[in-house]
């Protein structure tokens, strides 16, 4: 899942607009620039393919990142970070929408999402597996997509008059919201 998660940050930032869209896309996504990191650095995170050609088709790594307390910890991280730049009310929900990656993520992945960082314990790994029904992740992923632009561009319209600043933006998100799901879908 890639385009749900930015629809969700274009509906969360229809009802908080004083967040910035940048910060809440990079909430989004911010386990996801973290595995990369680590990704790249030795490889302490890695993917291998499990089924080549079909829609989500990588078996994660992600001991770290996507564990349940290691999303718990960098939603924290996040948020905290959120809180010292816009306040307390904006931290937590950029910490939300952290952690909101990983309840996304619980739903599409195979069961490879630890609870404990580096699966300690060997307790079992969680993931509903959406991503085996190609078309029923594409759905979720439109109707977050569509929702999320729809609440979006009808709060911007709402709270100014329309200018080439927000047609830029909002064509931009549009851009990025579109190209994300049909790399989603084609991939």
């Amino acid at each position: 899942m890639f385009v749900g998660h930015f629809g969700l940050a274009a509906a969360v930032k229809a009802g908080e607009p004083r967040v910035p869209l940048w910060s809440l896309m990079l909430a989004t996504q911010f386990l996801d620039v973290i595995f990369v990191v680590l990704y790249l650095a030795g490889g302490i995170e890695s993917f291998q393919a499990v089924a080549p050609g079909t829609y989500g088709e990588a078996l994660i790594n992600a001991q770290y990142t996507h564990s349940l307390l290691g999303a718990l910890l960098l939603s924290a991280l996040y948020g905290g970070l959120g809180a010292r730049r816009w306040g307390r009310k904006t931290g937590w929900l950029l910490g939300a929408m952290v952690f909101s990656h990983w309840l996304l993520d619980l739903l599409v992945h195979r069961a490879d999402l630890p609870l404990l960082p580096g699966n300690a314990g060997g307790l079992p790994l969680l993931g509903l597996g959406l991503w085996q029904v190609p078309w029923a992740t594409a759905v979720i992923e439109g109707v977050l997509l569509v929702v999320g632009a729809v609440l979006y561009f009808r709060s911007v319209r709402q709270r100014a008059p329309v200018t080439w600043r927000a047609m830029v933006s909002g064509g931009v998100m549009a851009a990025l919201l579109v190209l994300g799901l049909a790399v989603d879908v084609l991939s």
